[in-house]
């Protein structure tokens, strides 16, 4: 079965036309069966109403309302619960993302791809939002060496089983194929078409790259360190001391000269004892999360099985 997920708010105009338009795409491809999951990020207009008709004329297609806004990292978490399909798709439901391209992501996971992300070439924004937009995907490809053209495209294809290792909490989502990519999952990048926006408004304003550049941070710490968090705290303690240590070894040699005392006054002595401070915190700090880690950690989180050859199957792994 293949599961499309659309995460929906404020899409009142725009879902009866996507909901048209997915129905051609799998009628017209006749193979596994196929269920629409829309999932309602707490919209304020008649999206809702909208996805309560379409659900009644179309038994694959489901529908989930949540309460209030809760983001749309939620709300794809939401879906991929409910989702039954061995393959999930994602889209947004604008109808910037064209469904006419579902068939050439099929085609192009035969490839052996694990995870299919879509490349929006030419947008149709602004260029204050593309500019930063790609600078924001060459510091993410370079940091996490998952190189990818658009790290931020709702449009992606996963098998099931990237979705039931890697977790998203916050606004990680577009950093799913990153957390995959750090898994061993092969990322692969397709170009699709961007159409422009005929329907609502933009959910996104210029503080999403200061909270991508933050979730950046937590990625790149996830990937990284997240079963050794003393190698970059510690790391950070031990340069701190060592820094520190080096000051007051100075201070003391220049006191040892009764022409340089008294040195009380000298702001070096207060930049060394803050080094040495902070220094003692990040130590003990990564101390404690190596504690942490060691109590919380799952046999599931330190490896990534691909499959198995005569022995038990392994036992499926729960998202995080």
């Amino acid at each position: 079965m293949i599961s499309v997920v659309v995460p929906v708010h404020d899409e009142e105009g725009s879902l009866a036309e996507l909901h048209c338009e997915l129905d051609q795409v799998f009628s017209r491809l006749e193979r596994e069966p196929v269920e629409f999951v829309f999932v309602d990020d707490g919209s304020r207009d008649g999206s809702w109403s909208v996805l309560k008709s379409i659900t009644a004329s179309d038994r694959r297609a489901r529908a989930i309302r949540f309460r209030r806004n809760f983001g749309k990292a939620a709300a794809l978490t939401a879906g991929f619960e409910s989702a039954r399909g061995d393959l999930i798709f994602t889209l947004d439901g604008d109808l910037q993302d064209d469904p006419a391209e579902i068939p050439r992501f099929l085609d192009q996971l035969e490839r052996g791809y694990d995870v299919l992300s879509g490349w929006k070439k030419t947008r149709h924004d602004p260029w204050h939002k593309v500019l930063p937009s790609r600078l924001f995907n060459g510091v993410v490809s370079a940091l996490t060496g998952c190189k990818l053209h658009d790290h931020n495209c709702g449009f992606k294809l996963y098998r099931k089983q990237v979705l039931r290792e890697v977790g998203i909490y916050g606004e990680l989502h577009r950093f799913v194929p990153v957390l995959a990519h750090a898994r061993g999952f092969r990322v692969g990048e397709l170009e699709v078409g961007h159409r422009p926006r005929r329907h609502g408004a933009s959910k996104y304003g210029v503080s999403r790259f200061l909270k991508g550049f933050l979730d950046l941070l937590t990625v790149r710490f996830l990937t990284r360190f997240s079963q050794r968090p003393l190698h970059v705290l510690g790391g950070l303690g031990v340069a701190s001391l060592l820094f520190g240590g080096l000051g007051m070894l100075y201070l003391a040699v220049l006191w040892l000269n009764p022409a340089n005392r008294p040195i009380g006054d000298r702001p070096y002595l207060l930049y060394s004892i803050t080094l040495l401070v902070v220094g003692v915190q990040l130590f003990s700090l990564g101390v404690l999360a190596e504690l942490v880690t060691s109590y919380n950690i799952r046999p599931g989180d330190t490896y990534s099985i691909a499959e198995t050859v005569g022995v038990a199957e392994p036992p499926e792994q729960d998202s995080r």
